[in-house]
Parts: C-alpha cells; structure tokens; sequence
C-alpha cells in the first residue's frame, strides 16, 4: 500500500511539473497572446497597446508585421506613449510624419526572435551588455539591473522589459514601458 501511495504522489508531482513548465498564453492588456497568432493579429486584442497599433497602421507596417518574419518587437504600451511629450503621437501619426513614425517604429524591431535568455548569454558574453541592431539600423544597449532587463536608446533614454517572451507565430513580443527614440 505504502508503494501505492507512494507511486501516486511521484506521479502527481511529475505531472504538476510538467503543467508548470507548459507556457500558458500570456495576458498583455487584458487579452491572451496566442503563439499561433501573429505580431498584430495579438496587438490588436491588447488594451494596452492601442496607441502602438494606430501608429504601425499609420505608419504602414501592418502588412510587414504580419509577414514571417521573425521579429521581435520591444512593444511600448499606452502608457510608455503618455510619457513622450503632449501632442507628440498626434503629431507622429499625420501622413506627412509617416518617415518619422516609420523610423521611430522600426527602431523598436530587430530581426530574429530573440527571448530574454538569449539577451541574457549576450549581455553575460558582453561582459555586461549587449548591443542590437535595429531593423531602422541604429543601435539598442541591453543591460541588467536588479533581475530586469533594460534597454537603452541612442540619445541615452531607457526603456524595462515589463512582460517578457510573448511568442507569436513569427516572433516574439518584449512589452517595454518607455518609447525608444533612433539617435
């Protein structure tokens, strides 16, 4: 009997582990991300990325993003937007800005998929940073600091993974909580 008991709680425990390490679809403004999914077909479902969707689609990036890629997209939230100055996202989203947006956006996308333990054997094989290459071609230094994962920009501002990994079907999703703005 005591075997029994035994073998069952063995079981029960391999089997809590293994539900513990299965990747549940990750909530990102009150919507799960699905990996099946594409970078905007989950965008767009998430609350707090509005202001990101409207400026890809203004921008004219939809068709892009919902390529193969892979990409990985440091996706600032509305928030992250709030910050920049009053008056600064209606400006960027007006058809004779399109250039600057396009520039400003493409800059929050580097190509491949890149999860934060690959940051993290960069950043340890950098000997404490790593640099990206940005899709719009400039440079992002990626830095730890206290277990979070920071991003800084070419003019020095700084941006913080706040949801990591979010898988797509031709990426990934880093959510950042600043604007990152091309030197």
């Amino acid at each position: 009997m005591k075997k029994f008991y035994a073998l069952t709680l063995v079981s029960a425990l391999m089997f809590a582990g293994v539900a513990a390490h299965a990747q549940k679809d990750p909530m990102v403004g009150g919507a799960a991300m699905y990996p099946t999914k594409n970078i905007v077909e989950n965008a767009v479902n998430s609350k707090d990325h509005t202001t990101l969707v409207a400026a890809v689609k203004a921008a004219g990036l939809v068709d892009t993003l919902e390529g193969p890629g892979p990409f990985t997209v440091f996706a600032p939230t509305n928030e992250a937007f709030d910050k920049l100055p009053a008056g600064t996202v209606d400006n960027l989203v007006k058809p004779e800005n399109k250039a600057t947006l396009t520039k400003i956006l493409t800059y929050h996308v580097v190509a491949g998929r890149i999860t934060t333990g690959d940051l993290h054997r960069m950043i340890k094989a950098g000997g404490g940073k790593a640099e990206l290459t940005t899709v719009e071609g400039g440079k992002l230094t990626v830095t730890m600091s206290h277990g979070k994962y920071i991003l800084t920009d070419e003019k020095g501002g700084t941006a913080t993974i706040t949801i990591p990994n979010v898988y797509q079907s031709n990426g990934v999703i880093q959510v950042i909580d600043s604007v990152l703005l091309p030197g």
